[in-house]
């Protein structure tokens, strides 16, 4: 079996099943990870309850470029903690789940 990748994680789920039905109307299989987790915002730790799009390792480059040409109107932002741009409607980092912050991607 074809080894998989994050390609996104974040905490919105509505916006994780519009891409997942984009991607997979593009041909790329898409699996969709930590929904059920969802329900216990609150009552799990915060790593725990990030949605993930996963894709093949094969298909991760097309994925990234589909989702890269979308028009997005919120403004991307970097993670203060490690670095990475996240899409503008992503409230925690996909690498590292930390929480965005605001006053550091002005």
């Amino acid at each position: 079996m074809e080894q998989r990748k994050v390609l996104l994680a974040g905490g919105n789920l509505l916006q994780a099943h519009t891409w997942k039905g984009l991607l997979e109307t593009s041909g790329i299989d898409v699996d969709l990870k930590g929904e059920a987790l969802i329900g216990g915002v609150g009552g799990l730790p915060i790593e725990m309850q990030t949605v993930e799009l996963w894709v093949a390792d094969s298909q991760l480059v097309a994925a990234q470029t589909l989702l890269d040409s979308l028009d997005i109107e919120k403004p991307q932002w970097q993670c203060v903690q490690c670095h990475e741009i996240n899409e503008g409607s992503f409230e925690l980092c996909w690498q590292c789940s930390s929480q965005r912050s605001e006053m550091h991607n002005e």
